[in-house]
């Protein structure tokens, strides 16, 4: 293995020279370094296991208080863990992380290592020489700035020996002298016999032998009174090529089997560590079994001999029975012959029935699909061009009908929304996830949201939240904030001059399960008792023979049908001119360890102000007008095309950093597109731009090709926040 591979992951005590971060609410650097020395004992003592979830919650830490240089060495030690076990294509993934924020500080030590480390691992386990050197190549430059000379020794060794393995004699050649000039005062004891076994190699290229013989001799020599064996199987396999070479295949022969027998015991000490806590359970578990077998056939035994007497007069019985459900099935027989005519004609019809029930339930979905994507199509272009008007003429900004044609947009873009949800509900296509949130944080955030429409009604939200409800949660925290919304949002559109009070309260702890039941009151107008059994159905909208309350009607049924996906109900107390109370309860998981492998990695805003070119694939010409709008008032260049073909032609003569491509295109679509710019090797970011349903076309855009998705309207911080982080995502990674 290479010299000082595994030590270089060591090095947090680097830290300890940069700039301490400014005190705040944020963890610490002192807190961060001591959450990374936990990892870091636990790696000594091969416990990867403890060590990855201890690093995981020290890179938590240092994304919170954005410190590049921590995020870093906790990105390492992660990396480290896997090539410990041997994942290396995770190892490299995370070192490259590490890199990646490394290289965002003035640390050049830090580099150093890093760099390094994937050196290592290229070179002597994925034997990607070349990559391998380029990393060599660049913690050589690190380590020549920090003048740091035993390293600058150590990564020449590592050249030489990459170089020496693909038969690169000449290239190594400048490494190679630089470590024979500077032997004598940077060797030591772990680097010796490598020194040594490169000599034999060198010498034995140019035919050399006697000098070649006396270099591998001293290099096994030294391996055999020092410490590290992997050094000396090298150095054995080495000198049993140069033997073989010569000639002297007996000698040959000797060596490969010493290099056997010490591989044999190194391996099997390090299968026998590795073994030994596993291995003392299994054999704990098997013990376990055996005796449970043991008492198992003892209970049957004693059983066996109970039952034994009355075994005689059971076959008596069952003899007598016997003969008297032979008569009765011969009777029988003759009836089901006549009974499973008239059922064989049924099930032809129920299957029939079962079959035309099922085609239409597809077509259903079709037609709800294909209608909801023929609406969100034009009305993109109604609300995109809407807003384009309001911001071009600011002296419209107070015009009753360009707000309404705004307001019936949005009001038939919501009613369009409310029918997906409801018939993904009806299909069984939603379920439940889990995330780990802040239930204060979800409540308020929906207040802060509501809050024009509670100044419009001159409402008051109040918000009650009870102190032992824990701070973190883990459940659905979207399906949760939708039921939250609805019946928020309706209790203030049914409310003038009042309040609406929002109430968390725990009221029973069962293991990790919290049971948390939430009250919307207000003080409105009330539903009356003959009405409330009303209220959740499709479609059903109380009171608007008294005032036009705008609305779907689908609110409640939408808040009924999550509340049954999370194995609650929903009960009601209303009084006419007194107000109402909505009551449901729901249980969330309580878990810190769950919650930290839960939050693996904390997103980190990549957003920037740079200059990108984008392309935009679309066919309708109102929302070319638009989606260009947008772009280019974001300072971001424009390219629009047609179709498809349109853009692989222009994909072959120039160079974009993202491409929005619509999906139902005529000639060709998104899809059979997205498959012919990866087929050419273009690496560009893809996101469908798509009035499609997201959940429908997921697995289609995935296998296409297309990073992300997002449907029309949309949110034009939300576009440029995916564009950016595709963009500098896919910068980072070439």
């Amino acid at each position: 293995m290479p010299v000082n591979r595994i030590l270089f992951v060591f090095f947090w005590m680097i830290c300890l020279g940069q700039p301490v971060l400014a005190k705040t609410e944020l963890p610490s650097e002192d807190e961060i370094l001591k959450t990374t020395n936990v990892a870091l004992k636990y790696l000594k003592e091969s416990d990867f296991e403890k060590s990855l979830i201890v690093s995981r919650v020290a890179l938590q830490q240092a994304l919170m208080a954005k410190n590049n240089n921590l995020i870093a060495v906790s990105y390492n030690i992660i990396a480290t863990n896997y090539n410990e076990f041997s994942e290396f294509d995770k190892a490299i993934f995370y070192y490259k992380k590490a890199l990646s924020f490394a290289n965002k500080t003035t640390n050049n030590v830090l580099k150093n290592r890093i760099n390094n480390n994937l050196g290592n691992v290229y070179c002597f386990e994925k034997k990607l020489y070349k990559k391998g050197i380029e990393y060599y190549i660049k913690s050589l430059e690190y380590s020549k700035k920090e003048k740091d000379t035993a390293l600058v020794y150590l990564i020449n060794l590592n050249i030489t020996w990459a170089y020496f393995d693909i038969d690169e004699f000449k290239l190594a050649q400048p490494y190679f002298d630089y470590i024979k000039e500077h032997h004598k005062e940077r060797s030591n004891e772990s680097t010796i016999v490598v020194f040594n076994m490169l000599n034999g190699m060198y010498y034995s290229h140019i035919k050399d032998n006697a000098k070649a013989h006396s270099y591998f001799i001293e290099a096994i020599r030294r391996g055999i009174t020092g410490a590290e064996k992997s050094d000396l199987l090298y150095s054995y396999i080495e000198y049993s090529m140069f033997l073989d070479k010569i000639g002297d295949h007996k000698n040959a022969y000797k060596y490969i089997i010493k290099h056997n027998e010490i591989n044999e015991k190194i391996y099997n000490e390090e299968k026998l560590k590795k073994a030994e806590r596993a291995g003392f359970n299994l054999e704990l578990d098997e013990y376990k079994r055996q005796i449970g077998k043991i008492e198992i056939e003892k209970r049957l035994q004693d059983q066996s001999l109970k039952k034994s007497r009355i075994i005689v007069l059971l076959f008596i019985l069952t003899s007598c029975i016997f003969l008297i459900l032979i008569v009765t099935l011969y009777k029988n027989v003759i009836f089901k012959k006549k009974s499973n005519a008239k059922l064989l004609f049924a099930n032809e019809e129920l299957i029939k029935a079962k079959e035309q029930a099922e085609e239409a339930s597809v077509l259903k979905t079709q037609f709800i699909s294909t209608i909801s994507h023929e609406l969100r199509t034009p009305l993109y272009g109604v609300v995109g061009i809407t807003n384009m008007l309001l911001e071009e003429h600011k002296e419209l900004a107070r015009s009753q009908h360009l707000s309404s044609l705004k307001f019936s947009a949005r009001y038939l873009l919501s009613l369009v929304n409310d029918i997906l949800q409801i018939n993904k509900i009806e299909e069984n296509k939603i379920v439940l996830e889990s995330w780990t949130f802040n239930m204060s944080d979800e409540i308020n955030m929906i207040k802060n949201s509501l809050s024009f429409l509670s100044q419009k009604n001159n409402n008051q939200i109040t918000v009650i939240i009870d102190p032992d409800i824990p701070e973190y949660l883990i459940g659905d925290k979207l399906r949760f904030s939708q039921v939250l919304m609805n019946l928020v949002s309706n209790a203030l559109k049914f409310t003038k001059n009042g309040e609406v009070n929002i109430i968390a309260n725990l009221v029973e702890v069962i293991g990790k399960a919290n049971f948390i039941e939430f009250q919307i009151k207000d003080t409105g107008m009330g539903i009356a008792v003959i009405d409330q059994d009303k209220i959740f159905e499709k479609f059903v909208q109380v009171g608007r023979n008294e005032e036009d309350y705008q609305g779907t009607g689908l609110g409640l049924t939408i808040v009924k049908r999550l509340l049954g996906l999370f194995g609650s109900t929903i009960s009601l107390e209303s009084n006419i001119g007194k107000g109402t109370i909505f009551t449901f309860t729901i249980v969330f998981e309580h878990d810190l360890e769950k919650t930290k492998s839960i939050i693996n990695e904390i997103q980190v805003d990549l957003t920037c102000n740079q200059m990108f070119k984008v392309l935009v694939v679309e066919d309708n010409l109102i929302n070319q007008i638009v989606t260009k709008k947008i772009i280019e008032k974001n300072n971001y260049s424009c390219t629009v095309v047609d179709d498809g073909y349109a853009a692989l032609e222009i994909l072959d003569i120039e160079d974009f950093d993202v491409v929005l491509m619509d999906i139902n295109m005529p000639m060709m679509n998104g899809f059979e597109t997205t498959r012919k710019i990866r087929l050419k090797g273009i690496k560009t970011p893809i996101v469908a731009l798509t009035a499609f349903d997201k959940d429908e076309i997921t697995d289609e855009a995935i296998s296409a090709g297309i990073n992300d998705i997002i449907i029309k309207p949309f949110e034009s911080v939300k576009l440029f926040k995916i564009i950016n982080c595709l963009i500098v995502e896919t910068k980072n990674v070439g």
